[in-house]
C-alpha cells in the first residue's frame, strides 16, 4: 500500500472513529486544509501539501470512477468502503478553485439504524411519529434544512412500517442513501430512461405498501408522489422548507392543487438536529470528550397534522389572504422547552431561531 492509499484509509478511518459526517479538503494557496465536520461543526484537522492532497484528490476519484483528468467543472461520484468493519457508503463532491480542485466527502454509514425513541429529544414524540404511519393511505412530508436527519428520521419510519405493521416497502431514491435488504429499492437513473415518472409506473405494479421518495425537488416528483397517495398507498419523502407550515406553501407552488392537498397531505413535520449540553464541559464539549459521548444530539419534530391541517387547508380554499395560523408545538416552541429543561444551551436560539428569546418556563 503507497502513501496516497494509506492516508486515504487513515483519513476516513479517523473520520469515522470522531463520527464526522463529511470530509473537506480544502485547497489554499500554499496548501490543503483538511476539515471535518463533527455534530455539524467543521474542525481543522490537520494540512497538507498542495502536491500530495493532488494525488490524494485523484486516488478518491479513481476510486468513486469519476474522470481523474477533469478539474475545469464539478464532478460528483460515490463508492462503497468497509472502515473498521462498518459498511460506508461515500458521496464525493469536487468544485474546482483557484488554488486547485476543491473535494468533500460525505460519509453516510449504511448499518446504523434507529428507533424512533432513541431519535427524540422528547419521548412522546415516539408515539406521535409512530402513530402516522398506522393509515393505509397519504402523504407524509418530512422537512429542515441539510443535515437536519431527515434521511435517518425516514429510514426509521421505514423500518417501523415493516416491525410494527409488515408492509411491504418500495424506496425510490435519487441516489439510494441507505442500502438495506428490509425494502425492495430502486434508483433514478436517466441514462436507463429511469425517470420519476417512468418508474413510478413500474413501482405501482409491483404491490408496494409504503413508498418511499429520497426528496421532492420539483413539479414533476410532487405530482408523482401526490399521485400515488391518492392511489392507496402510503408515502413518505422529504421538502427543504423552513418549517411544517411551510410543506403545504411548497406543494402549492410545485402545482399540486388544495383539492388533492385536502385528500392526500395527512403530516409535514418540521425537523432539526439539536446539540445536548455536555454534562461534562457544559455548552463547549472538548473533541476527546465529544468522542466518548454516545448521544451528542437528538430530534425535535413539529408536526403539522389531523384537524390543524385540515383548518390551514380550508383556510387557504376559503380566506387565502388570512390563512389560519396552526396551533400546533413550533420548532421555536420545543428549543425553549429543551433549554427549561437544561437539555439545550440557550446558544440554540441563535443558531435555529435566530434571536435570544428568554426561555419559557417549564409548564408553560
Amino acid at each position: 500500500m503507497n502513501d496516497v492509499e494509506q492516508t486515504s484509509r487513515s483519513l476516513l478511518k479517523r473520520a469515522v472513529e470522531t463520527g464526522a459526517s463529511d470530509v473537506h479538503l480544502i485547497p489554499r494557496r500554499k496548501d490543503t486544509l483538511v476539515r471535518f465536520r463533527i455534530d455539524d461543526v467543521l474542525s481543522d484537522i490537520t494540512t497538507m501539501s498542495k502536491r500530495f492532497s493532488e494525488k490524494l484528490i485523484s486516488h478518491f476519484k479513481f476510486l468513486a470512477g469519476m474522470d481523474i483528468g477533469e478539474k475545469r467543472r464539478p464532478q460528483d461520484g460515490a463508492l462503497d468502503t468497509q472502515i473498521n468493519g462498518q459498511f460506508i457508503n461515500l458521496r464525493l463532491s469536487t468544485l474546482p478553485t483557484p488554488f486547485n480542485e476543491s473535494l468533500v466527502l460525505r460519509l453516510l454509514p449504511q448499518d446504523q439504524t434507529y428507533s424512533l425513541s432513541e431519535l427524540s429529544l422528547f419521548p412522546e414524540t415516539a408515539n406521535q411519529l409512530l402513530s402516522l404511519m398506522t393509515p393505509l393511505n397519504g402523504l407524509i412530508l418530512i422537512t429542515g434544512p441539510t443535515g437536519s436527519g431527515k434521511t435517518t428520521l425516514l429510514y426509521s419510519l421505514l423500518n417501523e412500517a415493516v416491525d410494527r405493521f409488515n408492509r411491504q416497502v418500495v424506496t425510490f431514491e435519487d441516489p439510494i442513501e441507505k442500502k438495506s435488504d428490509r425494502f425492495v429499492q430502486m434508483e433514478v437513473n436517466e441514462k436507463a430512461e429511469i425517470t420519476y415518472a417512468e418508474g413510478f409506473k413500474s413501482i405501482l405494479r409491483h404491490d408496494p405498501d409504503v413508498i418511499m421518495i429520497g426528496e421532492i425537488r420539483d413539479s414533476e416528483t410532487a405530482k408523482v408522489a401526490v399521485r400515488a397517495s391518492l392511489s392507496g398507498h402510503l408515502v413518505l419523502s422529504t421538502l427543504h422548507t423552513k418549517d411544517s407550515i411551510g410543506g403545504v406553501y411548497r406543494l402549492l407552488e410545485l402545482g399540486i392543487p388544495l383539492s388533492y392537498l385536502e385528500q392526500s397531505l395527512r403530516a409535514v413535520i418540521a425537523q432539526r438536529l439539536v446539540a445536548l449540553v455536555c454534562p461534562f464541559c457544559g455548552d463547549d464539549c472538548r473533541p476527546e470528550c465529544r468522542r466518548r459521548r454516545k448521544r451528542r444530539r437528538l430530534g425535535i419534530y413539529e408536526m403539522l397534522s389531523g384537524r390543524e391541517l385540515a383548518r390551514l387547508i380550508l383556510s387557504l380554499r376559503e380566506t387565502p389572504e388570512q390563512p389560519y395560523h396552526p396551533k400546533i408545538k413550533t420548532i421555536e416552541d420545543l428549543i425553549k422547552r429543551g433549554v427549561a429543561y437544561g437539555f439545550l444551551s440557550e446558544s440554540s436560539f441563535a443558531r435555529w431561531i435566530g434571536s435570544r428569546n428568554e426561555p419559557q418556563k417549564v409548564g408553560e
